[in-house]
């Protein structure tokens, strides 16, 4: 499992409480420059319209090598999901503060993958308590780093 891109981001902005893995519809060269590790999530979400999964605002760079098929590097992407899948997501997602957000973009095997995550947004002092967590989870390693050396 190679992994292209991952949204930290959504890691900061929101509780993931579980992930799911999609495939995506892509042209021929979207997935050259997926290849070179040319996608961005940072921006983008997951959304359900009519049944099925679409992935929006997602940057994969146009190919260097393409000369006359380009197309929009943001344009709307379809996800590919089992419609029992999607049906647990549409439930999930109808439940208040829930939403979905891409968190990784892989190649498993020879086909790129999405992870998906249903997420519920975070307040400002969750972040700020995340923040501190880490902080002492640093300070500490630090620390019986020094004790071990000596």
């Amino acid at each position: 499992m190679k992994i292209i891109a991952e949204n930290r981001k959504a890691y900061h902005d929101y509780f993931i409480e579980e992930t799911i893995e999609c495939g995506i519809v892509l042209a021929g060269s979207e997935v050259k420059s997926a290849r070179n590790a040319k996608v961005n999530l940072k921006d983008s979400y997951v959304a359900i319209k009519n049944g099925e999964v679409y992935l929006i605002n997602a940057n994969i760079s146009t190919y260097d090598k393409t000369n006359t098929f380009t197309l929009d590097p943001t344009r709307t992407r379809k996800l590919l999901l089992h419609s029992s899948e999607i049906a647990k997501l549409e439930r999930k997602v109808k439940e208040k503060g829930f939403t979905l957000v891409p968190t990784k973009a892989y190649f498993n095997k020879q086909l790129l993958k999405i992870e998906v995550g249903v997420a519920k947004g975070k307040q400002l002092f969750d972040k700020k308590r995340d923040k501190m967590k880490k902080d002492n989870e640093r300070e500490t390693e630090r620390e019986l780093k020094d004790v071990f050396r000596k």
